[in-house]
């Protein structure tokens, strides 16, 4: 099977699945398709699927990633962006790769570490996803115990907050709790678009201070 992964190649915006998958054999997929690909994956109790991100996803990743550091900066909240780290739990089994997430609370918990094992180790604090009609996952995220997912898509920001063992939906995080976030970081992100991405951080930067 080894030999076949090595010979995958998945378009941008594209995915396959792999069934029957077992932990072993994702344990050696993660091997053999290395840490330097722009593909990502997503594991759940024996299916396995593999993702390619489309340029413009990578676009609004980084730009509504730099507005959350903005936001985490100016709120004196000390974080840790891992950006694509691979996230997994024997246990349960259950593995996936966020387009980006922060450590936050559990950042000291976390800092200096080179490896993450969720058996052993708390989750992100906050998951970012983009483009979530092609990439859904928020059952791994709920089964790993990830305590706010962001998903953007289409101009739109959903925020989910775990209660209990469920996400809720909120326009509010529970991580910068003062703003309307499902408004203030799409338009944001459209002016970074316009303006540019220097001057509209600068921009949201100041506004945040006057607010």
């Amino acid at each position: 099977m080894l030999l076949e992964v090595k010979k995958i190649s998945v378009p941008a915006g594209q995915k396959i699945f792999l069934q029957e998958i077992s932990w072993a054999d994702f344990e050696s997929i993660l091997e053999d398709l290395g840490e330097r690909r722009v593909s990502r994956i997503a594991y759940c109790q024996g299916m396995l699927e593999i993702m390619t991100p489309l340029a413009e996803h990578e676009n609004d990743k980084e730009l509504i990633s730099d507005l959350i550091k903005v936001l985490l900066e100016e709120s004196e909240l000390e974080f840790a962006p891992l950006g694509s780290t691979t996230f997994k739990n024997e246990l349960m089994q259950q593995g996936i790769e966020p387009d980006n997430c922060f450590y936050i609370q559990n950042e000291a918990k976390v800092r200096g570490k080179k490896r993450l094992d969720l058996s052993q180790d708390p989750p992100p604090d906050l998951v970012l996803e983009v483009d979530v009609t092609s990439r859904t996952h928020p059952d791994i995220y709920l089964a790993l115990g990830v305590g706010e997912l962001w998903r953007f898509d289409r101009g739109q920001l959903q925020i989910l907050l775990l209660e209990g063992d469920q996400y809720i939906e909120s326009n509010y995080s529970k991580i910068l709790p003062k703003f309307c976030l499902v408004e203030i970081i799409p338009y944001y992100l459209e002016q970074c678009k316009i303006e540019g991405r220097n001057k509209t951080m600068k921009a949201f930067r100041n506004w945040l201070r006057e607010n």
